[in-house]
């Protein structure tokens, strides 16, 4: 059987050592060790001080290992004569003497090196004596304010908060980026000295005007843009980028006094408005200028003042307007484009009238609040009631003697014949011819006022007729002054 060969360990050659040699760090071919490997080694140094790293030196750096005195080295040759050729040569100890007193010096740099780096880290790591100083005020941060509320530490806070996060569907992330935006454009903006500045432009007191509530209380703001026909307001208002940025900041102003004057923030309080946009006579989009400045309000109110719309009414609608809104309507959010609503010139007023009471829709646009009345208020409720066609309908006041009688009213579109007369409760009495029968249309006065004084009691009958084939919406209402009220 034969022997198993193992294979014999590999020689070490000259080259190899060689090769070795010139491999070695010392040596230079190689580069030194980096900041962070010697940081390491330093770190571990001082973790484990019993533990040395000597650096690493080439062969001929090495120092022999110490040894006995007795102990010889197996290379270590007994002492005979030097040879001539061998007389300025050192012996092997003597050469290798500096080497060792080298590599001492270094060894003992490198302990010194360490001793200190320790006491250093020592010194790094333990606790510097407190030393009486007194300790630095900082400063409050500062509390930001948004339409008079403070962002946060007040119970109007979660109000503000709430509309901006149903602005963005209650995503945390997208409302307080939202948030920051908002108070950023604010203080760019200088909305606090805005409220301040004299920005009033008469005419266009016409165009946009507050004016009653709706149902649930809401303020309603009224935008005519109609009344932009007039050549020389159009040019006031929109005539050069000067006067665009005017209107706009003149707008964004009537709105903050709008919000700070008309709506609460406190739990329970109504914090939106109803916008009701009229459409009729409006500049169609060929007008440039109103087409940037609209766009650019929008813009402003959809990304500054979310949730402040309760809904959004358009009413004298023209037939271009539904293309123009598809155009525009990409900058609507969704929740936003629900809260509109559109109504044709024939539909305005009954559109309205879902909404707001007629008791709170101005004359012009088919109810019967106006200004400056001095015989009816808001707080006078008005009746509503349909005129079937080709019927009559009577509306009876009962009268007291010595007081005043005072009534108006008026039917959508006309087209009916109205009159009155004083009916006494006595059977002896004469009845008394207050309005003769008068047909009214479409072009005469928007509403009827009148009154009579009593001088025994009675009733005052109305009497409408419709002797069309339409029904009509009637409107009315009534009250009875005594005679002191009277004068």
């Amino acid at each position: 059987m034969a022997e198993e060969t193992q294979p014999k360990p590999a020689e070490s050659t000259p080259l190899k050592r060689a090769t070795c040699s010139l491999l070695h760090p010392a040596a230079g071919l190689l580069p030194p060790p980096s900041r962070r490997l010697r940081r390491r080694r330093r770190r571990r140094r001082l973790r484990n001080p019993r533990r040395k790293s000597p650096k690493l030196k080439s062969p001929k750096q090495r120092s022999p290992k110490q040894r006995s005195p007795n102990q010889k080295s197996p290379n270590q040759r007994s002492p005979r004569q030097k040879s001539p050729k061998q007389k300025n040569l050192p012996s092997s100890e003597e050469a290798a003497a500096p080497a060792s007193a080298s590599a001492t010096t270094e060894v003992t740099e490198e302990k010194t090196e360490a001793a200190d780096e320790g006491s250093k880290s020592a010194t790094e790591t333990e606790p510097a004596a407190p030393e009486a100083q007194t300790p630095a005020q900082e400063e409050p941060p500062e509390e930001i304010f948004i339409w008079g509320v403070p962002l946060i530490g007040d119970e109007k806070s979660d109000t503000v908060l709430l509309k901006f996060l149903r602005a963005r569907d209650f995503k945390v992330k997208d409302a307080m980026t939202m948030i920051k935006n908002a108070v950023i454009w604010r203080k760019q903006f200088d909305i606090d000295s805005l409220i301040e500045e004299d920005l009033q432009i008469p005419e266009l007191q016409k165009v946009v005007f507050n004016h009653g509530f709706d149902k649930e209380g809401h303020p309603v703001c009224y935008n005519v843009y109609g009344e932009l026909q007039d050549k020389e307001l159009y040019a006031k208002a929109f005539g050069d980028e000067e006067k665009r940025e005017r209107f706009l900041r003149w707008r964004i102003q009537f709105l903050e006094k709008g919000i700070r004057e008309l709506l609460g923030f406190s739990p329970g309080a109504v914090c939106s408005m109803v916008q009701v946009t009229d459409l009729k006579n409006t500049p169609g989009p060929g007008r440039k200028e109103l087409r940037i400045a609209t766009k650019k309000a929008l813009t402003l109110l959809q990304d500054n003042y979310p949730e402040f719309v309760a809904k959004q009414i358009f009413i004298n609608v023209p037939w271009w307007y539904v293309a123009y809104n598809k155009v525009i309507g990409s900058i609507f959010t969704p929740r936003s484009k629900s809260k509109f609503v559109f109504a044709a010139s024939s539909k305005s007023a009954d559109t309205l009238f879902k909404y707001i009471a007629p008791e709170q829709v101005p004359v012009q646009y088919g109810g019967l609040s106006k200004e400056n009345d001095t015989d009816f208020i808001t707080a006078d409720a008005v009746t509503e009631f349909i005129i079937k066609p080709a019927s009559k309908h009577t509306i009876e006041i009962p009268a007291t003697e010595g007081s005043t009688v005072i009534w108006e009213f008026r039917v959508l579109g006309w087209e009916v014949t109205y009159g009155a007369e004083f009916a006494p409760t006595a059977e002896s009495g004469y009845t008394v011819i207050i309005q003769k029968a008068r047909k009214f249309v479409p072009t005469d006065e928007p509403y009827v006022k009148n009154s009579f004084k009593i001088g025994e009691p009675g009733k005052v009958v109305l009497t409408i007729d419709n002797a069309t084939s339409k029904k009509k919406k009637l409107l009315y209402r009534y009250k009875e002054k005594s005679s002191t009220e009277s004068t």
